[in-house]
């Protein structure tokens, strides 16, 4: 039950779907004769999804998440237990190669954690991930698929592929390696801090390294100042990142 409802807030708390009912709102309430306030809802409404559809609001959100932990551009020192990749998403399809089934966020994921993992290939290798389809794998085995195709061997992968959320990802990986395991976390950018906090939660001390940043990517052309799906989405990141921090403690204090 709490599955369902943190993925339907996770919809429905969105910029789109929100300013998209307080305009079906608005042209209700001009239908009843509140044409004034019907009027200024529609106007509100569209305004804002224009304001967080433009880059510099978009930006603004989403760079204090993706600017929280440095990139690391060279591995630990230290040897470390293993190179934990977070899921993303895949679309299992035969007919592509294995890299063109991997989602524009997990293809990143997993460049960084082979890299990282070419530099202490004594480490494991952790890919992790699951499907909300109980007919279709996880993009753990994705991943595995992919790592397998580009040199590592099946010995150095670990495929956790039942976690459907970070939270349930942090603990499978805690029951793998135990409490106190020094990890290297794997992720997009914009979502290490919350992944973080989930690991270090319970009992695992990760070591960021973020990949697969959105803000920074564009010039400060004329494109840059139109409002624009792609600017939309970055909003939609970050409120989604701020939400998910928000029940981090709580996951973890419930039992599961």
């Amino acid at each position: 039950m709490y599955e369902t409802l943190k993925g339907l807030a996770a919809q429905v708390l969105m910029p789109l779907p929100m300013m998209m009912v307080a305009v079906v709102v608005g042209l209700a309430l001009r239908q009843f004769g509140l044409r004034r306030l019907g009027g200024g809802l529609c106007v509100m409404a569209v305004g804002l999804l224009v304001l967080v559809s433009w880059a510099p609001v978009s930006d603004r959100l989403l760079e204090p998440l993706e600017q929280r932990y440095p990139a690391m551009l060279k591995p630990p020192d230290a040897p470390v237990e293993a190179i934990v990749v977070l899921g993303g998403g895949w679309h299992p399809t035969p007919e592509w190669p294995v890299t063109a089934q991997l989602s524009e966020t997990s293809l990143p994921r997993l460049m960084e954690g082979l890299r990282l993992w070419h530099a202490q290939p004594e480490a494991l290798l952790i890919v992790s991930g699951g499907s909300s389809e109980p007919s279709e794998p996880g993009v753990a085995e994705g991943y595995a698929r992919a790592a397998q195709a580009l040199g590592v061997p099946e010995a150095s992968l670990v495929v956790l592929d039942t976690a459907l959320d970070t939270g349930e990802e942090a603990r499978a990986i805690v029951d793998r390696l135990g409490e106190g395991g020094r990890i290297v976390l794997v992720t997009s950018a914009s979502h290490m801090p919350r992944a973080k906090r989930h690991f270090e939660a319970v009992g695992l001390r990760p070591l960021p390294a973020p990949t697969h940043y959105l803000t920074g990517r564009q010039s400060r052309g004329w494109r840059y100042w139109l409002p624009g799906a792609e600017h939309l989405a970055k909003t939609e990141r970050a409120l989604y990142e701020w939400l998910g921090r928000l029940a981090v403690k709580w996951e973890h204090e419930t039992p599961s």
